[in-house]
């Protein structure tokens, strides 16, 4: 079998989005016992990671190597079309990933104790992210 949900996430700017819960009631909804979870987001200038989900320290220093990486304003970049932000955005995007899969096992995405699904919006200003996820097994 095979479900389908499209979900939006209404980001505030920059910064993570915990989605874990969300896709864990798809697959719960979905009464999918064994197979995988694929999510999808459809933007390039937002991404998807799998980090720890404890300590909050992670996910911003993961913001400071991205900046690191791809500073905004960044004199070299010619594509500035929506502001300082728009090709650090794209850059940090391609970087990491637009795409995860994820085991299902027991109904359930199967994920390590301190895991958690992020949407990582990578522009300044708020968006609302559309996010498709995909359950397929049995």
């Amino acid at each position: 079998m095979v479900v389908q949900e499209l979900l939006t996430v209404a980001t505030e700017g920059r910064g993570t989005y915990e989605i874990t819960g969300r896709i864990q009631e798809v697959v719960r909804n979905a009464g999918c016992r064994v197979g995988t979870c694929h999510v999808f987001q459809h933007h390039t200038s937002a991404s998807l990671i799998v980090t720890e989900n404890a300590d909050p320290t992670v996910r911003r220093d993961l913001e400071t190597i991205a900046e690191r990486l791809a500073p905004d304003g960044d004199p070299a970049y010619r594509h500035d079309l929506e502001g300082a932000d728009d090709m650090a955005a794209h850059i940090r995007s391609v970087l990491t990933s637009t795409e995860v899969t994820l085991p299902v096992s027991e109904g359930r995405c199967v994920l390590g104790t301190w895991q958690g699904v992020y949407l990582w919006e990578h522009r300044y200003a708020g968006f609302r992210r559309r996010v498709t996820v995909t359950v397929q097994g049995e």
